[in-house]
């Protein structure tokens, strides 16, 4: 059992990490808070003085907020999905044995570390090029007029290609879970006479409750941030404009720090509305 002096010899040491921790989160905060309430053009007269909540009124009442929150939580939801999904199917195949097991999961895997900005380029020329890509030479094979993807499907396309990148995480942390389930369970329910379909539905699935919450967890949080795929491919047009876009527009574009920082607050708002309703369901799966 631990001792009085020994947790705070452990505090102590603990203490330098804890304290570079919160001010590499607590000074950007508060810088961002500072500006928000502040007329500041760097390039067009500098800090012009306080102008209050008005940054938060002017940022939320323009044209561009509510399609923003639209689009970014339609890529959201969508690539939940498709790398939900498609990661338990592909968990459950890769959990079979096969020859050259161990090369497919590296090849399913690797998308995973390639940069969003390599893979939003190598998707919008090699693949949904209209006149040399994949897609469109596929299209052409059955007769039919290749797609306009980055304008005609602009949020598919999106959520194609951020789906691409984010499927590999999805399917290790599920085939993990996958693969710690007991064999005995399957191997009971299989001599009982249970089809497949309900040995999945019944004990496979519940099993990979949490993994699959966890991935849902995770992958919002980065999701929310979505940048480098819509500036390689449509540049925020057609209906791709998120809100992490809209503020980089606010700030660089447009050299209105504290409009930025505003929206940089709405933000920070709706990751902590959603992060806390999905931290009540995996609180809930973790509770069973």
């Amino acid at each position: 059992m631990a001792t009085q002096h020994s947790r705070s010899a452990a505090r102590l040491m603990m203490a330098p990490a804890v304290i570079l921790l919160l001010g590499w989160m607590l000074v950007p905060l508060t810088m961002t808070l500072y500006f928000s309430f502040k007329k500041y053009l760097p390039l067009r007269g500098g800090d012009l003085g306080w102008v209050g909540f008005d940054n938060y009124v002017r940022f939320v009442t323009s044209s561009s907020f509510w399609p923003s929150i639209y689009a970014t939580l339609i890529i959201v939801g969508g690539v939940l999905v498709i790398t939900v999904t498609l990661g338990v199917l592909l968990a459950l195949l890769l959990d079979r044995p096969m020859w050259g097991q161990g090369i497919v999961r590296i090849l399913v895997i690797a998308p995973f570390f390639v940069m969003p900005t390599v893979s939003a380029l190598v998707w919008k020329n090699m693949f949904m090029d209209p006149i040399n890509g994949l897609f469109a030479h596929l299209w052409k094979f059955f007769g039919a007029e290749p797609v306009q993807w980055m304008s005609q499907a602009s949020l598919p396309s999106i959520i194609m290609i951020v789906s691409w990148q984010w499927l590999p995480f999805a399917t290790l942390i599920l085939l993990t879970a996958i693969q710690s389930l007991d064999g005995e369970q399957l191997e009971a329910s299989e001599m009982d006479g249970a089809p497949p379909l309900k040995r999945f539905w019944y004990i496979i699935l519940p099993h990979m409750s949490r993994a699959i919450t966890v991935v849902i967890l995770i992958q919002t949080i980065f999701l929310l941030a979505v940048f480098a795929e819509i500036f390689v491919t449509t540049g925020g047009a057609f209906g791709t404009k998120t809100l992490s876009y809209l503020i980089f527009q606010r700030v660089l574009e447009s050299q209105n720090i504290g409009l930025g920082s505003a929206g940089g607050v709405y933000a920070i708002i709706l990751a902590n509305i959603i992060a806390i309703f999905l931290m009540r369901i995996v609180g809930k799966n973790l509770d069973n």
